[in-house]
């Protein structure tokens, strides 16, 4: 992988199982090794210091989009080898969107189901375009994927857009999932309101 940019949505809990933070870490180190900057939420605790931590460690490149009102309670990461600080929560999801290649989903609460949601939701309008990948730590996202079938099942969503997203269960598999995503491009719109 050459010089790609991937958007990692996590959570900042210091209270999860510390199996998502060693997989935040993980992945971190295998974007790295794999020439692939982090862009990520800007925080330093949770699964989001865990990743920066990661990356950092092996020499990665990772930019953190924050807003002003997170910096000014010093939820920003320090380390980070760079930080661009916006106005609002929305300014941040676009920012970090339009920054990147690829976005990967780790488990996390309601403002990584937040952005994992707006993201499908853009690439469904055809108004993002790269790969999604779940990463699907300890089977957590099975619970959402039945809610999405369910949203397919009963034609609120085409079947078509459940190409929209990988899932793997390895960091380790991420790099290659967002190498072999299936292409989108913005025909999708033909059948994004069917």
């Amino acid at each position: 992988m050459v010089n790609r940019k991937a958007c990692i949505y996590c959570g900042s809990s210091r209270q999860c199982d510390p199996v998502y933070l060693a997989a935040a870490e993980q992945l971190g180190r295998v974007l790295a090794r794999n020439n692939v900057t982090v862009v990520y939420g800007g925080g330093a605790a949770g699964s989001m210091g865990s990743l920066a931590k990661g990356a950092l460690a092996e020499g990665g490149r990772v930019i953190g989009v924050i807003p002003e009102f997170m910096v000014k309670i010093e939820w920003a990461n320090p380390r980070i080898t760079e930080t661009v600080v916006v106005r609002d929560m929305h300014e941040r999801k676009k920012q970090m969107m339009e920054r990147s290649d690829a976005v990967v989903a780790l488990p996390g609460g309601s403002g990584t189901l937040d952005e994992l949601m707006e993201a499908i939701t853009w690439k469904r309008l055809g108004l993002y375009l790269g790969p999604i990948v779940i990463l699907n730590t300890r089977s957590y996202y099975q619970p959402l994927f039945r809610l999405l079938d369910q949203c397919i099942g009963q034609r609120f969503m085409d079947s078509r857009h459940a190409r929209m997203w990988t899932v793997v269960q390895e960091p380790e598999e991420v790099p290659q999932a967002i190498e072999t995503a299936e292409p989108w491009s913005e025909d999708c719109r033909k059948f994004a309101a069917l």
